[in-house]
């Protein structure tokens, strides 16, 4: 049997994405279904539950013949929903496709512009605004309608798992628990698609290829035990700040940003280079022009195919978060007792994140100047991600879908920030083939003000999940 015809399953998918997601997604909006990290209380608030029902009961509707919908609860653990759909006959051999995104939101956080808000769905100019819109509670929806437009064209599928959790955006700590609690259901996955990323453009599709590993600390350094008035103990006792800055030359050049650390670094593989290259040259400009760079501030280069390079195979340090410092308006003349930094890493792909944590707490706590204490708290690490080389019918039914879809070559492109799960399943299912894309691109506003989704992307992105499935049950 030949492959789906794209034309039905584009016809299939617009329909649905107007008639059915839309309203259900805008729904799932106005849920504040904080992740976990942000809403300690979230058993008792109840809005991530709410979220997994909204959802649930969207995709018991769907129909599927001999499908399951469970939402699978762990102890003390945030939930996951998922929709099991059997394979169409004859490709019960084909192993499992297991498509993942997730429910949970980031904060609501203020700034949004007039006539927006977080949790109220408001369709401008083809874009959904609404927290959680883009990042990523598409994302089912999007699975669940790329099966039914598969079905619907007279295509095939292997069995289909879609794995919708509600911690991601709290580094999901709890999903380790539940691979291995449904390892036996899920059996020989082949194809994973995760739906929780996207591209430089609203053109063409996108696959992630890598995502950088991490590692996070808090790093208090103490001087006294209490303050005192600074004209009388500056020049005799060490300014923790100074003491701090100095433990950083250790780690960071501040002149260059590069990490200093060997743990920290990997070699580039050359296809990631040549990959950066052509991203460059697809949509010049998107790396240096993403992000509202205030008056004169400049990138840290010129060359956009560096820049590339160093925000998805090249370590950095941000320093996210500082206590001990008083607001300026707040401020006496005194030398503070204390300083604490939280310290976030971005790490490549393939380096070793315990090893370079354990490279930077030495860098940390050896040798302190003046003796001052360190103290390190909020420690975690996570390795990274690389995709493996696409098997030959991938590579097909990418091409197919860029002609058919998009009109255009699909790209790869590597990501400056972490899916865990992803790491997590490339060490679980080493021969499954993986298709990291999404409908973000890189004015989607996540995690910020103003977050929207543009959907016709999210269109594409889904008549594109649909072709892939088709492709992967035939081989």
């Amino acid at each position: 049997m030949g492959l789906v015809e794209q034309r039905t399953v584009a016809d299939t998918v617009s329909d649905l994405w107007e008639r059915e997601v839309l309203p259900s997604l805008s729904g799932l909006v106005e849920i504040p279904a904080l992740s976990p990290a942000f809403d300690r209380d979230w058993q008792r608030s109840g809005q991530l539950d709410a979220a997994v029902a909204h959802v649930r009961s969207w995709l018991v509707d769907r129909g599927f013949p001999g499908a399951t919908v469970e939402v699978v609860r762990l102890p003390g653990r945030s939930p996951v929903l998922l929709l099991d759909v059997p394979a169409t006959p004859g490709r019960e051999d084909a192993g499992t496709v297991l498509l993942y995104g997730h429910l949970d939101k980031q904060p609501p956080v203020g700034g949004w512009s007039e006539g927006l808000a977080p949790w109220t769905p408001v369709v401008r100019d083809g874009r959904l605004y609404g927290r959680g819109s883009a990042d990523d509670g598409y994302s089912g929806y999007a699975a669940a309608v790329a099966l039914q437009a598969v079905r619907d064209a007279g295509g095939e599928h292997a069995r289909a798992v879609v794995l919708l959790e509600t911690g991601e955006e709290s580094g999901s700590p709890d999903l380790p628990a539940y691979l291995e609690r449904l390892a036996d259901r899920l059996g020989r996955v082949s194809l994973v698609v995760c739906l929780d990323s996207g591209g430089n453009d609203y053109e063409r599709l996108w696959l992630t290829t890598s995502l950088r590993g991490l590692a996070q600390v808090h790093v208090t350094v103490r001087v006294l035990d209490s303050a005192q008035h600074s004209g009388l103990a500056s020049g005799v006792v060490p300014s923790s700040f100074r003491v701090l800055r100095a433990l950083l030359d250790r780690i960071e050049d501040a002149e260059t940003g590069e990490l200093k650390l060997a743990e920290c670094h990997v070699e580039i593989p050359a296809n990631r280079v040549a990959q950066a290259k052509a991203t460059v040259e697809t949509a010049p400009g998107a790396t240096a022009g993403a992000f509202p760079l205030h008056n004169e501030t400049r990138p840290v280069t010129d060359d956009e195919v560096e820049l590339v390079l160093n925000n998805s195979w090249r370590p950095t340090l941000s320093v996210i978060g500082a206590s001990g410092l008083p607001e300026p308006a707040e401020a006496g003349n005194v030398l503070r007792r204390a300083t604490t930094l939280a310290l976030s890493f971005r790490l490549p792909p393939t380096a070793d994140s315990a090893a370079a944590l354990s490279a930077i707490e030495k860098a940390l706590t050896t040798d302190v100047p003046y003796g001052a204490t360190v103290e390190l708290g909020g420690v975690e690490c996570a390795d990274g991600w690389n995709a493996p080389e696409p098997a030959p019918w991938l590579e097909a039914a990418l091409q197919r879908c860029s002609d058919e879809v998009f009109g255009k070559p699909w790209r790869g492109i590597g990501l400056g920030g972490s899916i865990p799960f992803m790491a997590l399943l490339g060490e679980k299912y080493p021969d499954a083939q993986f298709v990291v894309t999404g409908a973000l691109g890189p004015d989607s506003n996540a995690h910020v003000p103003d977050e929207w989704l543009h959907l016709d992307q999210a269109r594409r992105v889904t008549e594109a999940v649909a072709m892939l499935l088709d492709a992967h049950a035939k081989g």
